[in-house]
């Protein structure tokens, strides 16, 4: 029986693509492979729920999807014809000697003008002529057929994931290395498809294709939200007090920014397209967090020095820094 994908994220079929995604990054975060080592069944439902956001998070995917459910996913569908055939249906052409589906056999070509690939096909009628249209039951088929897409795993660092890299695989049935390019932005549970790198035709048909399934390591420093990045970058008291320039590292280098007079520890400050970059999008921002990082001293007691210029600086803190700080 095939998947509802929105029953698998658990989102109800009108909800919008922000509420996909925050349901998607919940169930890959708590089925990730990482987090359930050796657990078959969490695999399996990683490996739903990673197809049906590909599907939903893809406006066109899903809107295939909503007309025709899973069909609509397999190599080689055709919507228009699959629109066609529902209203030659519709006209009664599936019913009556004249129509070839009480038991008898259609041609394909004859019912949509030629052009079905892989040659001439040839159906005999099962209980369901729509499934055996599209690669369904009961269809027997003739001509070369297309092998079968072969799905495989990827785990990348982070940086590749936001840079983008190019790979070589190695085919187990293969000598020769396959290289492959990861586009700029990838994300955990991405999919990138090489043609013609799955299991070879047993007809003599072409090859399936190769779908890589994409992990993405965690970074030391960086979060990721989304197209957004978010980097805490530690400050000293002076130069949150006086201000100043601090180097901040991107994926595009270095950049300097300004610690403005009296930052607070938590201050953020948005750096516009300095996040996650696509083809055709407008890359996401990077948040820099300022976090104030007080000195330390060996044996852990400030010199009298220090004591005595905090000393100075508690006179002026006047002000309760906790008002208004309650559960209310």
């Amino acid at each position: 029986m095939a998947d509802d994908f929105y029953a698998v994220l658990g989102v109800p079929k009108g909800a919008d693509a922000d509420a996909i995604k925050k349901a998607y990054r919940k169930l890959a975060r708590d089925l990730h492979p990482d987090k359930n080592p050796g657990n078959a069944s969490a695999e399996g439902k990683f490996k739903t729920v990673n197809r049906a956001y590909e599907t939903l998070s893809d406006p066109e995917k899903r809107k295939l999807y909503d007309e025709f459910g899973e069909d609509a996913l397999r190599e080689g569908f055709d919507a228009e014809r699959a629109r066609a055939y529902r209203q030659w249906q519709g006209r009664g052409g599936g019913a009556g000697a004249g129509a070839g589906f009480g038991g008898g056999r259609v041609n394909l070509e004859d019912l949509f003008g030629g052009g079905m690939p892989g040659g001439s096909v040839e159906y005999e009628a099962s209980g369901d002529p729509f499934a055996d249209l599209f690669g369904g039951r009961g269809g027997r088929r003739r001509g070369p057929s297309r092998g079968r897409d072969v799905e495989q795993e990827l785990t990348i660092d982070f940086a590749s994931a936001v840079r983008g890299t190019t790979i070589q695989l190695r085919r187990p049935d293969s000598p020769e290395p396959v290289t492959v390019r990861i586009p700029p932005g990838a994300d955990e549970g991405s999919r990138v498809r090489i043609a013609g790198q799955g299991a070879r035709s047993s007809s003599g048909g072409p090859p399936g294709d190769l779908v890589l399934v994409l992990h993405v390591q965690p970074h030391p420093l960086f979060q990721r939200r989304g197209d957004d990045l978010e980097l805490d970058v530690p400050i000293t008291l002076t130069e949150a007090f006086r201000g100043g320039k601090v180097k901040v590292p991107t994926f595009d280098g270095s950049v300097t920014v300004k610690v403005p007079a009296g930052t607070q520890s938590g201050t953020v400050l948005r750096l516009r397209g300095k996040g996650v970059g696509k083809k055709g999008k407008e890359p996401g921002d990077l948040y820099v967090r300022f976090l104030i990082r007080i000195p330390t001293f060996d044996g852990g007691t400030p010199p009298a020095e220090v004591e005595r210029l905090l000393a100075e600086i508690a006179k002026h803190e006047t002000d309760d820094v906790r008002a208004g700080l309650g559960a209310d």
